[in-house]
Formats: structure tokens, C-alpha cells, sequence
């Protein structure tokens, strides 16, 4: 019987880290980027509503497979349980930073 992975996978969109949880993450046909699919979200309940996990549900509603540029991946964790979505807004420090960071390989001039 084969093993069910289940993945965490923490990256920077729009000047926030996100912390997603998928099942499958692999490498794209198109360079320097990254395919995660088969997102996991935790149950909907009428009683107990997580705001950020929410948001993060109905962006990704109907996306199938997202490519995440591999610059922008910070971590990605293989995990027994998945844990709670977020997204998290980046200090001033942490976006200056990320600003800073150059390309692999620039576009010719």
C-alpha cells in the first residue's frame, strides 16, 4: 500500500508568505518553476470559520495546479497532517529584502 505525502509549501506572493498545504509538488516543464497541485483545505464548518484559511480556499477555488517561480519558494516540507493555510503579510524589512534578491539569470540588454 502506497504512502499518501501530503506537502507544505511556503512562498512569497504579492508581499505575503504563504503557507499552503498540497499533494503533489514537482518540478515544471517550464524552467525555474515549480507545479503544486491537489490542494488540501481543511473541512467547511459553519460553526468555526478561519478567515485567512477562507480567503486562501476562494482564491484557489477552481485552480487545478498553480506554477510557483522557484525564487519565490521559501520551504517546502513533506508532512504527516496537513495544518493550517495562511497568509501572512511581509514586514518592510522582508519585502526590501526580497527586492534585493537578483535574478538567476538576467535578460539580456
Amino acid at each position: 500500500m502506497t504512502e499518501k505525502h501530503i506537502y507544505k509549501v511556503v512562498f512569497v506572493n504579492q508581499e505575503q508568505i504563504y503557507e499552503i498545504f498540497v499533494k503533489n509538488v514537482y518540478q515544471a516543464d517550464i524552467y525555474g518553476f515549480v507545479i503544486i497541485e491537489d490542494f488540501i483545505f481543511g473541512e467547511k464548518s459553519p460553526i468555526v470559520v478561519d478567515p485567512t484559511e477562507e480567503r486562501l480556499r476562494i482564491e484557489f477555488d477552481g485552480v487545478s495546479r498553480s506554477f510557483i517561480p522557484v525564487q519565490r519558494i521559501i520551504r517546502i516540507d513533506q508532512v504527516k497532517k496537513r495544518g493550517t493555510a495562511k497568509a501572512v503579510a511581509l514586514s518592510k524589512e522582508g519585502i526590501e529584502g526580497f527586492n534585493k534578491v537578483s535574478a538567476l539569470y538576467p535578460a539580456d540588454k
